[in-house]
This record gives structure tokens, C-alpha cells and sequence, in this order.
């Protein structure tokens, strides 16, 4: 049911991007990495960004699913931070698209605005519980966004128009 609801909140959005009056529009589509494999017992945690696990196998599933959800959605462009959950999220979008995905830096977000606003074309997002949050608000969300340490099925997409406050609807997936 919920899998059935996101689907037609997407289709909505991306239509959005269809309407030939609307060129200049631009969807971004932001999402946490899907879920990262735990870090063995032995390896003390260094903290949520200071460990660099990869995907689990859910994580795998999951970055998967949003590749199909997103096939249509004619991303043009692919960001992630530095650590290797972002990018295995990224990559089955990225190789179906044939899109290579820019990397940047987690604690820096400015590069991140900065390459969405002079990009062409719809951008998909790849970033952390941590970072997603401050990148919507720079993007001219104004709601406050919060996403739990157990979350991963987040599917944010803000419409940008030309002028004025960006559209956000939120999704699960």
C-alpha cells in the first residue's frame, strides 16, 4: 500500500518535469544511502560519518529499487559525498542512466548547491540522514526536515521553478 502510494505521489512529480511550459524547471531528487552493513564488533564505531561501511544486502535491494523507480525520471545528473554507501546507492541509477556520479564532500554542502543550481536537467542527491536536511533547507525548503537513524526510505523531490519557493513532497520507497 504505501509502495503503491509513493509510485502515484512520483508519477505526480513527474509530471511535473513533462510540461512543456515548465523547461526551465528543475526536479531534484534527494534520498539517504539505502542501509549500510554493520561495522564488525572488533572495529570500534568512530561515529555516523567517521565509518565508511558499504551496503548491506538490503542496502543492495534497496539502492536497486530506486534505480526502477527512477528510470524514467530523466536524471541528468548524480551527487554523492565521499563515502562508498553514497556512491553504491548511486550506482545502479548511475549505470542504467550511464550517468558517472560527482563526488563531494559530506561536511561541505555549498559544492553541492552550487553544482545543483548551474546544472541542466534533473539532479539526483545521495547523502546522509546528517547532511539531507541542511541541503533542502539551502535549496528553499523552508519546512524542517528531520530523518531518524533508522530511516532509509526517504524520497525527497523538490521541484525548483525559476523564481520563488521550491515545491517538496516527500515519499517512501
Amino acid at each position: 500500500m504505501k509502495s503503491a502510494r509513493a509510485a502515484i505521489y512520483l508519477v505526480f512529480a513527474l509530471t511535473l518535469t513533462t510540461v512543456p511550459a515548465m523547461a526551465q524547471d528543475q526536479v531534484v531528487f534527494l534520498v539517504r544511502h539505502a542501509e549500510r552493513a554493520p561495522m564488525p564488533a572488533e572495529q570500534p564505531s568512530r561515529g555516523m560519518m567517521g565509518d565508511d561501511p558499504p551496503l548491506s544486502a538490503a542496502g543492495q535491494d534497496r539502492a536497486r529499487r530506486l534505480a526502477a523507480m527512477l528510470a524514467s525520471a530523466d536524471i541528468k545528473h548524480i551527487l554523492t559525498t565521499e563515502y562508498q554507501r553514497t556512491r553504491q546507492t548511486a550506482a545502479p541509477i548511475a549505470e542504467r542512466s550511464n550517468i558517472k556520479a560527482v563526488m563531494g564532500a559530506a561536511k561541505d554542502p555549498q559544492p553541492f548547491i552550487d553544482q545543483i543550481q548551474k546544472a541542466s536537467g534533473n539532479v539526483l542527491v545521495v547523502g546522509h540522514s546528517n547532511t539531507l536536511p541542511d541541503l533542502l533547507k539551502r535549496l528553499g525548503v523552508t519546512r524542517a526536515i528531520t530523518i531518524a537513524d533508522n530511516e532509509y526510505d526517504n524520497l525527497f523531490v523538490v521541484v525548483r521553478r525559476g523564481a520563488g519557493e521550491p515545491t517538496l513532497i516527500r515519499l517512501r520507497y
